[in-house]
């Protein structure tokens, strides 16, 4: 299976890809993004000083030097490319996946994605190839230190937490190299040591065993809310007071919040599976809403293009114009903190501030496996129509199909046999009256 995926690098190292895979990754891509140095760091997983000697070997003996971020967070990275103006930037990391895979996630200049649309087929391609010859001079190594810089640049935007109550899950994820800086002793923190085996769970928060830990600590320590990073801090997930999982596209609706009251009439984009309940209210608070793609790779150059000033996903990634349109968790972190401290001194709790968002019954994504996944997605769109045609359909990403009492998502999976569906309607039962009836036209493709 490769590793190359539609966003990234990512797989079980020394399966499916192996450190020589990352050295030729390493002598092709310099040319390939024209760079002159490359932007590296990695996470703190065990393969990860295998990979970045690998890497760094590739690098040099192409001609191009490297700076050596060491240990960073994911957004660290996405930052200084854009800041210092590197043409490529590669962090070692398999994110959320489990301790014994890892991957590499490319930015070309500008910290733009580079995925399977923008250059990551080509590096595939062109290392199969034979390799040119070693360049007559090598680059070099150069260790930089950039954490200060990252930490002074959040410092910067941390809003009045005074007189909230909050809990920190770092996951022993990267996220441990910059929230006590961050938010200080005001925080109770919880596996905040740096450690790639991920001993205290998974560093997956959208897994439930991940966040049982957090959940309870929030509940019977009567904190306003709780926050959880995934494994290289550019996801962030939250919990309410009374220990409840919070769905991610909730909180774009927050961020816009935030947003909006400084710049109003300002874009906010969103997935395409994203609640009514978050559109409404960003267009209550005065926004427009552009619902798009899913994948970093789509919603980057998205939000370029739109002028919009701020976005987000179901899957916990938040992106934001002031980071080069990119995904901050701790930046995402100190905005929604702000935001509920904000509302804590009007009397309002973070549940009550959601209740006003989270207004249709929602099913979450939902993945069946299936066969002949287009003849499936052509069967539900002409089942769609059959009836009462929708009032909206959206087609950029698998469909979108409105009506006004309920709506669906369906999408294929880019690397798995899925189908990832999501239902919303007005209430429960309408939720699974039509859940219901769309499975029943799936069924005969269903593995």
């Amino acid at each position: 299976m490769s590793a190359f995926k539609a966003y990234d690098i990512r797989g079980e190292y020394g399966v499916d890809f192996d450190a020589d895979t990352v050295y030729r990754i390493g002598r092709v891509l310099p040319s390939l993004l024209d760079a002159k140095t490359v932007l590296v760091g990695r996470d703190d997983r065990a393969s990860s000083p295998e990979i970045h000697a690998a890497l760094c070997r590739g690098i040099t003996e192409a001609g191009a030097d490297v700076d050596d971020m060491g240990l960073a967070t994911t957004p660290m990275s996405y930052f200084f490319t854009g800041e210092r103006g590197y043409a490529a930037a590669v962090m070692i990391t398999a994110s959320h996946n489990p301790p014994h895979h890892n991957g590499l996630k490319i930015s070309r200049r500008g910290a733009l994605p580079v995925g399977g649309d923008s250059g990551l087929r080509e590096l595939e391609a062109l290392i199969g190839q034979p390799l040119p010859a070693p360049s007559a001079t090598p680059g070099t190594v150069r260790r930089i230190e950039v954490l200060p810089d990252y930490v002074a640049f959040l410092r910067q935007r941390l809003p009045d937490l005074d007189g909230l109550r909050f809990a920190i899950d770092v996951s022993n994820g990267m996220a441990g190299l910059v929230v006590r800086d961050v938010f200080g002793d005001q925080a109770a923190y919880l596996n905040e040591a740096v450690d790639g085996t991920f001993p205290s769970h998974s560093p997956n928060p959208l897994d439930p065993a991940a966040t049982v830990q957090l959940r309870e600590f929030v509940a019977a320590g009567g904190y306003d809310l709780g926050v959880i990073f995934d494994g290289d801090a550019d996801r962030v997930m939250f919990v309410d007071g009374q220990g409840h999982f919070v769905r991610p596209d909730l909180l774009i609706a927050v961020l816009a919040k935030y947003y909006l009251a400084r710049e109003p009439g300002a874009g906010i984009l969103c997935d395409i599976r994203t609640s009514r309940g978050v559109t409404a209210a960003i267009s209550r608070l005065g926004g427009v809403t552009h619902l798009w793609k899913v994948g970093h790779a789509f919603a980057k150059v998205r939000l370029r293009e739109l002028n919009a000033v701020v976005g987000g996903e179901l899957a916990g990634h938040y992106y934001f114009r002031e980071f080069h349109s990119c995904d901050a968790a701790v930046l995402c972190a100190q905005i929604v903190l702000g935001v509920v401290a904000a509302a804590k001194k009007r009397g309002q709790s973070f549940a009550r501030l959601l209740s006003e968002i989270d207004i249709y019954a929602n099913s979450g994504e939902c993945n069946y496996t299936v066969e002949r996944k287009a003849e499936a997605m052509t069967a539900l769109r002409q089942w769609a129509y059959r009836d009462t045609p929708p009032a909206l359909e959206l087609d950029f990403d698998g469909y979108r199909f409105e009506w006004p009492g309920w709506w669906f998502n369906v999408r294929p999976s880019n690397t798995e046999p899925y189908l990832r569906l999501i239902w919303e309607a007005k209430d429960a039962a309408t939720l699974a009256d039509r859940r219901a009836a769309t499975e029943a036209i799936l069924a005969p493709f269903l593995v």
